[in-house]
């Protein structure tokens, strides 16, 4: 079974809102520090949003104001609100645990949802 489980995603308009859930077995989300990242189509790779253990949220300028990193620690499970969207939102969006301080390397991660914003 994977220790990640990612879910939501999918195809919206500009301005349209979307939520991704990341489920963790064999992580606790109140001891270790995760995030989101994404690859676009020019396959870059942008880490949009870490929580540290003790919940402390911090963002990426592109998406500050418009993307929301929230957990539950009782449920174990992490959520990113993606409000706001644009075109440029659009890629391939992975949940991720114990950032490696650099890029886009965490040392466990998920396959990746599908985000896709029309214009």
């Amino acid at each position: 079974d994977s220790p990640l489980v990612e879910s939501g995603g999918g195809s919206v308009e500009t301005g349209g809102s979307l939520r991704l859930s990341c489920a963790a077995s064999g992580f606790r989300f109140d001891e270790d520090d995760m995030g989101w990242y994404r690859q676009g189509p020019g396959l870059r790779c942008e880490v949009v949003a870490r929580i540290s253990p003790d919940g402390a949220a911090s963002y990426a300028d592109s998406v500050k104001g418009r993307f929301a990193a929230s957990k539950d620690n009782a449920k174990n499970t992490a959520y990113l609100e993606l409000n706001n969207l644009t075109p440029n939102d659009t890629g391939l969006y992975r949940c991720a645990v114990k950032y490696g301080g650099s890029g886009c390397f965490f040392a466990y991660w998920t396959e990746g949802t599908q985000v896709t914003v029309s214009s």
